[in-house]
């Protein structure tokens, strides 16, 4: 009876452990097709029920097995161990070589699935002669789901944060490659192939400390192809990849995949992102900046010695960590981020804005482009009319709205709802070498305000008081005017605005012609 009991809880132990593994490596492809394809929210969707219907295959293919279940559940085990640890080597080094990676992503995820499928069938048949039916089902699944509440903490909390892609992956395939090494030798006079199991504990073994000793190379190798420019920094963090890449004298940023800024060419963007709405506002003594982890907006608004306070706020304490102290980003944001009038929030934008009870100058809002699900709230009808009541009479929001070339529909988007919101809006785009046509979308909270006359009164901008390279007032006059159409044409008529409900503002932003540039 003990005996019995104790193989038992070895199975059911067995089974807590790779539910903790089978979740992280759902986690694990998910968090690889965000950073590799993009698209957070479509990919974590795609991967998560490509895993969960391959494991209702691998489900199914449990029953095609009738003899030597113990041998055929450790061979599975030493197989994931190897397929989980090598996903993230495999999809980096791949990547370099071919445009299909998503593809390939998807199919290890469906063959993972399938083995992580026959997981529990097969462990409920073996554990059958240890207990009766309703004590044998319920103990294993809920070993099972226990594990898997484990894999996610682990992933959330630890693994991600300090391990990366580059390590995750291979504790996985070491809690795989425990547990049939666990059963391996625990049963090892029930197991009839002792032979072939004993090659693959080996095999297994070997492989994993081989791949230990060279993950980090091969994951440098295959995100060095994905770039043009030498990459000098990588960091994967709770929330984002962060990569820095040099040519020359220059420096770019990216995070997850896409560019953030170069040096080449960055005071294109931040000037105009910075000054129009400092110049504009009544009184812009007390700022406030949504996203721009790097520094560089902040760099521009203590430029202004009017300023007294600079609020920043960005979820990734890693990004303004770096910010603060990497000598690369030190040089380009002139250390503005530890200046004793900056405070820095790591927090949602959005969060931040429902709890503070401060009123600003001047919000400027230098968040990702809207290219995914999760990013609506903050292009919402809703929080531009949160920002507004965050604004003193006569302050200033302006935010970065996307390309109005690129993604034309987006920025009209951008500029009706905050139009919506209550604001008087002046669009504004500049051409950006390294990024293409850019746009912007400044609000002023003044209801007598319209629109004409606010347009002239950035005409009349004055900005030559300011150690700018780029803004002045012949370049402002040329940014707040656009095509012939832009503004007044169909195609703004039939642009919807973008709120929490109905967030139109992505599928804008994804008809934009993007592959062209």
């Amino acid at each position: 009876m003990y005996n019995s009991r104790s193989k038992s809880i070895a199975l059911k132990a067995s089974l807590f452990a790779t539910g903790c593994a089978g979740i992280v490596a759902e986690f694990v492809l998910s968090t690889l097709a965000t950073y590799l394809v993009g698209n957070a929210i479509f990919q974590w969707t795609i991967v998560m029920s490509l895993m969960l219907f391959a494991m209702g295959i691998g489900s199914r293919m449990s029953r095609m097995f009738h003899h030597q279940l113990l041998d055929t559940f450790i061979l599975i085990e030493f197989s994931l161990s190897i397929l989980c640890a090598v996903v993230a080597e495999l999809s980096y080094g791949l990547a370099a070589f071919t445009s299909y990676i998503a593809l390939i992503i998807y199919c290890q995820a469906f063959i993972i699935g399938c083995l992580i499928g026959l997981e529990i069938p097969l462990v409920t048949r073996l554990n059958q002669e240890y207990e009766g039916l309703r004590i044998n089902i319920s103990g294993v699944m809920e070993k099972d789901y226990f594990g898997s509440l484990l894999g996610g903490l682990i992933f959330a909390f630890v693994a991600l944060p300090y391990l990366g892609l580059t390590y995750t992956p291979i504790l996985l395939g070491s809690i795989n490659f425990a547990v049939a090494s666990y059963l391996l030798w625990r049963f090892f006079s029930l197991i009839k192939q002792k032979k072939m199991l004993i090659f693959c504990f080996v095999f297994s073994l070997i492989f994993l400390m081989m791949l230990a000793i060279f993950a980090q190379p091969i994951i440098q190798y295959g995100e060095q192809q994905k770039y043009r420019d030498k990459v000098v920094y990588s960091q994967q963090t709770k929330y984002q990849k962060i990569v820095v890449t040099r040519w020359k004298a220059f420096f770019w940023l990216y995070i997850n995949g896409q560019e953030q800024f170069s040096t080449f060419d960055e005071e294109k963007y931040h000037e105009p992102l910075v000054h129009p709405a400092m110049k504009l506002s009544h009184d812009p003594v007390d700022v406030l900046v949504l996203g721009g982890g790097d520094g560089l907006a902040v760099r521009e608004i203590l430029k202004h010695s009017v300023v007294a306070s600079v609020t920043l706020v960005d979820m990734d304490p890693a990004m303004t960590g770096l910010a603060k102290t990497h000598p690369v980003l030190l040089g380009i944001n002139k250390g503005a981020m530890n200046d004793p009038k900056v405070r820095i929030v790591n927090q949602d934008a959005a969060t931040f804005m429902k709890n503070d009870a401060n009123l600003y100058g001047v919000i400027i809002i230098d968040l990702p482009d809207p290219d995914s699900i999760d990013l609506m709230h903050v292009y919402s009808e809703k929080f531009y009319q949160m920002t507004r009541r965050h604004l003193i009479r006569g302050g200033v929001m302006v935010t970065q709205a996307a390309s109005p070339y690129f993604a034309g529909k987006a920025f009209l988007c951008i500029y009706k709802t905050i139009r919506a919101a209550g604001f008087s809006v002046l669009p504004y785009h500049n051409q950006i070498p390294t990024m293409g046509e850019w746009g912007w979308v400044l609000g002023v909270k003044q209801e007598d305000l319209t629109e004409a006359r606010l347009k002239e009164m950035a005409s009349g901008l004055s900005f030559h008081r300011i150690n700018t390279r780029f803004i002045n007032q012949d370049a402002m006059i040329s940014m707040i005017h656009f095509g012939k159409g832009v503004f007044d044409g169909e195609d703004l008529d039939k642009i919807e605005i973008n709120t929490e409900l109905n967030p139109v503002l992505y599928g804008y932003y994804q008809q934009g012609s993007w592959g062209i540039y």
